[in-house]
């Protein structure tokens, strides 16, 4: 450990007050994860076999009503709570003397499937693998007549990691301290949830506010840092995505007959782009970092202590160097980002004709930390764009809006806009987490200031009023929301570990 990754933790440790036996407990979990392996990786089995596509009403519900069940097994007082949207299911398990209560936060939903991109029959019918399939890991048959699982076996299936795993886990971790006697220091409530950017969630809180009101928030979401030590994360970034569309012609012409006179659209949103950033990859929209302050020394040595291996990252990812060579990854995390994230204009390849293409798109999105809010910033970007010189819409021209306006552009913002949100690593509640998680495995935690990973619970917590930390539990290279989206076993049941810790802290 280095000096200023120990003096952080040390921090942190001395805060958080008298300690648990966590060694005690360690090892009645560690026995528990051990004699019943069958039985968790069979659970999980059962919970990602079930479709769980946000539209797929039907499936939903039925993922809904097996956590439902799965919660009443281990004696939660359970409920499906219906929402405009899909489904929440909520849980408590009360404690006689609880030193506070947590609300434990997953959702069970998961991204649609392109099953020509899947390296399996069928996503909902999960495959075990001796390891990577990037490595050429063979499939082991039979998952449920197994008993012992090698930690570097992999279980491929949608959902498996995001979000299914974590929760049963969470369930895994509760069985295993009733079997040892111990209970949870805290009263437990969960909330999981059905819909992709928690947009139920939030609108749901007012009515279900009694339920769902705690001390601490605790969502279990996201991957460990990739050095596969523990780690927590006290905020995440929030999102804004809108496409940009510049007109040219009201349809394609030829370029030979009209170029040098027609407007070429592709070329304008081209300067229009670029104008957004300096070639340095700092962003020239007016006041798009304002309200971000440098960070604190004790700030700067969190980001300091996380093992980033950025030349290993960049050999990876193929580039020769960062886009920001200013900032370290973590520190790019702290601030906001503009990203291209598509672009469509015309034809090319062997398919391509010899127009002045109509118009030309962009699909764009921003990278929100807790300073920069969604709506304050979507106003920073039109007012940037209009100060290029555009007229903006955010609908489909007509002829007069056309014929009034040499440059015009369409702005429409995409759904799940969501803020950012952060909790303060020092706050007594996160110190308590952080303490809690390095006693029982017996090493300090990754602790990250700010994760990639977008939640949109921004709301909803400013709602509930009580402090939330990011648990992330599951393997890095899991492909969450992509084809062959997999848990490493071994994360799985070091996470029931971690969880437990903080259910005894």
């Amino acid at each position: 450990m280095t000096v200023r990754r120990a003096a952080v933790v040390g921090v942190l440790l001395a805060a958080a007050g008298a300690t648990v036996p966590a060694q005690d407990i360690r090892a009645a979990v560690d026995r528990y994860v051990a004699a019943n392996q069958r039985a968790i990786v069979s659970e999980l089995v059962e919970l990602v076999s079930i479709p769980n596509t946000p539209a797929d009403t039907e499936n939903i519900r039925r993922n809904a009503q097996l956590l439902r069940d799965m919660l009443r097994r281990r004696n939660f007082t359970t409920e499906i709570l219906e929402t405009d949207g899909n489904p929440l299911v909520w849980g408590e398990l009360r404690v006689p003397g609880a030193k506070r209560t947590l609300l434990i936060w997953a959702h069970y939903d998961g991204q649609p499937v392109d099953l020509r991109a899947w390296k399996q029959a069928n996503p909902f019918s999960p495959v075990l693998r001796a390891g990577r399939l990037e490595d050429g890991a063979k499939e082991i048959p039979s998952i449920r007549s197994l008993t012992k699982f090698d930690p570097d076996w992999r279980l491929y299936g949608r959902s498996a990691s995001d979000d299914k795993a974590p929760i049963v886990a969470l369930l895994a971790a509760v069985d295993a301290l009733k079997a040892a006697g111990t209970m949870p220091s805290s009263t437990i409530r969960v909330v999981f949830d059905g819909e992709v950017g928690s947009a139920s969630l939030t609108t749901a809180f007012p009515r279900f506010r009694d339920k769902l009101t705690a001390d601490l928030m605790l969502l279990l979401e996201g991957p460990a840092h990739p050095s596969g030590r523990p780690t927590i994360a006290f905020g995440v970034r929030g999102l804004l995505a809108f496409d940009l569309t510049v007109y040219g012609p009201k349809v394609g012409v030829s370029s030979g007959n009209y170029g040098n006179w027609v407007p070429n659209p592709a070329l304008r949103l081209a300067q229009l782009l670029a104008s957004m950033k300096d070639d340095h990859g700092r962003v020239l929209v007016e006041g798009f970092y304002d309200g971000v302050a440098p960070l604190t020394a004790e700030e700067q040595a969190m980001l300091d202590a996380v093992p980033d291996e950025p030349d290993s990252l960049m050999k990876a990812f193929g580039i020769a160097a960062p886009e920001r060579t200013d900032l370290s990854l973590q520190q790019a995390l702290q601030v906001p980002a503009l990203t291209i994230r598509g672009l469509a204009s015309g034809v090319i390849g062997t398919a391509a004709t010899v127009v002045i293409p109509d118009r030309a798109t962009a699909f764009l999105e921003v990278r929100l930390v807790k300073e920069t809010p969604a709506n304050a910033m979507a106003e920073k970007i039109q007012a940037h764009i209009q100060a290029q010189g555009y007229h903006v819409v955010h609908s489909e021209p007509d002829d007069d809006t056309r014929a009034r306006y040499p440059h015009l552009v369409k702005v429409v913002l995409r759904g799940g806009a969501g803020d950012a949100w952060r909790t303060p690593p020092l706050a007594p509640e996160a110190q308590r987490v952080t303490a809690a998680v390095t006693r029982m495995l017996g090493e300090p935690p990754v602790l990250m200031r700010t994760m990639g990973q977008r939640m949109s619970t921004a709301e909803f917590i400013e709602g509930m009023g009580a402090p939330a930390i990011v648990l992330p539990t599951v393997n890095f290279d899991n492909n969450q929301a992509a084809e062959n989206e997999n848990i490493r076993l071994g994360h799985l049941f070091t996470s029931i570990l971690t969880i437990a810790a903080v259910l005894t802290m």
